[in-house]
């Protein structure tokens, strides 16, 4: 709620015309390694000139403008990373996620909302080839390798919520498992868990990839093709939905789910992670924001809140669903059970 006391200043609308330099400036600086720098012990715009091959007025400026934006903080004439830029920016970190700017800045992504009042008048992308659901977009590829760092976090928060004996045998099915961590997590939590990851062919390499990683190959097998046509199997103890229903409109998530349901054991559950925003649908803002997201690069997709995922559910066969916080994570687990 506004302040009704607070002197009014243009400055919100100001910032957010100018945004594009806040965008354009942390994707300089990861090009620059910046962070990774700083790190190392080249923290002044000297140093960081030498070491980028820039102007020492413009790492100045360029570090001056990340200390206001919150990525470094400044003591006299050195630079600092801070707590969030040493954990994900620099690259020597193991959450480090630099690379997400391939996919979240790809023009596939960005030419989508070069006019958002196009998007708005249409009620969904205005891209062509349906945008980021095209079969087999490379972009997923660039998606899969940059996000799986940030991912697993969450993961082993969602392997927590499942809550089996440590030596329970589960049968796992990762639907449009993408970097494969979702799955991979609960079959390191669970020695006794068999994966099944579902994507299209050139994602699923980087899930194997991940999966040898993490020691659990043999225990992680793959089916390629689209998450609609493709046969699941049956008998499963748990289906893996991570940020997949959002992309659909819901009668489309309702098909998906029906599918799902069927694949499931008797007892078996479904969980789904999401950005769900309250029924407000403005907080809290990670959440909310994301519906935009979908509309510009989705036909019908959303961010739905979870009185509309239980509907879906419900529709679709499951008995109960329940939400959970991944906090400090922005998602949300949607528990269902058959």
């Amino acid at each position: 709620m506004s302040n009704p006391n607070a002197e009014i200043s243009p400055a919100l609308l100001f910032n957010t015309i100018n945004a594009y330099q806040r965008t354009a400036t942390i994707k300089a600086a990861i090009e620059f390694d910046l962070f990774t720098l700083i790190s190392e012990g080249s923290d002044t715009a000297q140093a960081l000139a030498a070491r980028c091959d820039a102007s020492e007025r413009g790492m100045r400026t360029l570090c001056d403008y990340l200390v206001v934006c919150g990525f470094l903080t400044k003591r006299d004439s050195r630079y600092e990373l801070t707590p969030e830029s040493s954990v994900f920016l620099n690259r020597n970190s193991p959450a480090y996620v630099g690379g997400i700017t391939e996919f979240l800045l790809s023009p596939m992504l960005i030419d989508g909302f070069k006019d958002v009042a196009a998007i708005v008048r249409k009620g969904g992308t205005v891209m062509p080839e349906e945008g980021a659901l095209a079969p087999e977009h490379p972009v997923w590829m660039q998606f899969a390798r940059a996000m799986a760092p940030l991912m697993i976090m969450p993961a082993q928060r969602m392997a927590q919520l499942v809550g089996s004996p440590p030596n329970r045998k589960l049968k796992v099915l990762d639907i449009a498992a993408g970097h494969g961590m979702f799955g991979i997590t609960l079959a390191q939590r669970y020695k006794n868990a068999e994966v099944v990851a579902v994507d299209w062919p050139n994602v699923l390499e980087v899930a194997k990839e991940n999966a040898q990683r993490a020691r659990v190959s043999d225990r992680h097998r793959t089916i390629a093709g689209s998450a609609f046509d493709v046969d699941y199997g049956s008998d499963y103890d748990l289906v893996l939905l991570t940020n997949f229903l959002h992309h659909f409109d819901p009668e489309t998530c309702v098909k998906l789910l029906k599918k799902v349901h069927a694949a499931l054991a008797k007892g078996g559950r479904a969980f789904t992670l999401e950005f769900v925003p309250d029924e407000d649908r403005v907080s809290p803002p990670e959440a909310a924001m994301f519906s935009l997201m979908m509309l510009g690069s989705t036909p019908g997709g959303d961010a739905y809140t979870f009185s509309e995922l239980e509907r879906m559910f419900s529709s679709a066969g499951f008995s109960h669903s329940e939400l959970h916080a991944l906090l400090p994570s922005p998602s949300s687990v949607v528990i269902s059970d058959k």
